[in-house]
């Protein structure tokens, strides 16, 4: 018996015990009763109702600075399952790869295996079913007209937000000591006269034109040979030996001619100007290995998911679908991971808590 009727019960046998002996008493204990199990019994009726049978709980109030994430809970979406992200290697990429993974895991209940992988062989996980999501592309419009287009193994999943450059780069001291450099575009031979400065021990007799790691994409090989120049590319190892390797001939005052590019969080530390170089136009970089322009703007870099996951209701495919953010947040988010050596969690936990209404736009 409910507590609710424990208390008719003894409000009963008082009564009774207060008007015993009369049958005046009885009829009124009758009535009394009467009218008491009626007034509990609709009370009950009410409470059992659907709509008062719904619990309302009172949200807490935010909390200034934390993060209010949508209950997910609420929504009945789809089994999320495990969402393999390809990794590129540069720490930007890597950031991407932070953000999402996070909010994939920890929003959305996702598993998320990330795979280090270079950005060519990335797209090759897609029919394989290694890789569900490439979340920072540059250009490669063969790969796209493979995957996307033809093979249909893969789907455009939208800009990503950030606007890319790359090209070649010269520290700000030298561009203003040698401000004919910035001439480069229409007279691609000024850079024949500052080859003897930019020359190292590995480049020889030819200036180095400093690249980064040896699986990034690049075409200047080409651009030197399709513009003439006395060149030689000389690879660092990595985006962290290049930026090593940039920051120290600042610091030292010495030349440096390099392959770079933005949104870089490293762009925040030094100060670089890209020096440009004949623009690019149609067909100027049909021939690989003679190239006669610059490379183009990258102004969506985008994103692109297996037709696999596109297709399979989970809700990981909405909000890589809706990730779209500045160049700045990413700086920011990469800075946290190679500057203040956060875990990639701690770094994005960082961000997410600080830009609550950009993320949660994102969500399905």
């Amino acid at each position: 018996m409910s507590g609710r009727y424990r208390g008719v019960a003894a409000i009963w046998k008082g009564a009774t015990v207060s008007l015993r002996g009369t049958i005046t008493g009885r009829l009124a204990v009758g009535l009394a009763v009467s009218a008491l199990i009626f007034s509990a019994c609709t009370s009950a009726a009410a409470s059992a109702s659907p709509a008062a049978s719904i619990a309302v709980v009172a949200s807490p109030s935010p909390v200034a600075g934390t993060s209010v994430a949508p209950s997910v809970a609420a929504k009945s979406l789809a089994p999320c399952g495990t969402v393999n992200i390809a990794e590129n290697p540069w720490v930007g990429y890597q950031a991407d790869a932070a953000v999402v993974s996070y909010l994939l895991e920890k929003k959305l209940g996702c598993t998320v295996v990330k795979k280090p992988i270079d950005e060519v062989v990335s797209w090759q996980g897609f029919p394989t079913g290694q890789v569900d999501a490439i979340l920072e592309v540059w250009g490669h419009k063969d790969l796209y007209a493979k995957y996307v287009t033809t093979d249909k193994t893969a789907v455009d999943a939208g800009p990503n937000g950030a606007k890319g450059v790359i090209g070649w780069f010269v520290p700000k001291t030298f561009a203003d000591a040698n401000p004919s450099i910035l001439t480069a575009s229409t007279n691609p031979s000024v850079l024949n006269t500052f080859a003897d400065q930019f020359k190292t021990s590995e480049s020889g007799s030819q200036g180095q034109i400093l690249d980064g790691d040896p699986s990034f994409v690049t075409e200047d090989a080409g651009i030197i040979a399709g513009l003439g120049l006395n060149y030689k590319v000389v690879y660092s190892g990595s985006e962290a030996a290049s930026d090593k390797a940039i920051k120290a001939a600042i610091d030292q005052g010495k030349p440096i001619l390099a392959y770079y590019y933005t949104p870089n969080w490293f762009s925040t530390q030094v100060d670089l100007v890209h020096v440009p170089l004949p623009a690019a136009t149609p067909g100027c970089d049909t021939d690989v290995h003679k190239i006669t322009c610059d490379y183009p703007p990258y102004d969506a870099l985008y994103k692109v998911v297996s037709s696999k996951l596109a297709s399979s209701g989970s809700p990981a495919f909405t909000l890589i679908k809706n990730f779209n953010w500045t160049n700045d947040d990413q700086n920011t988010v990469a800075a946290y991971i190679a500057n203040n050596n956060m875990s990639d969690d701690q770094a994005a936990q960082k961000w997410v808590d600080a830009n609550p209404t950009k993320w949660a736009a994102w969500l399905p």
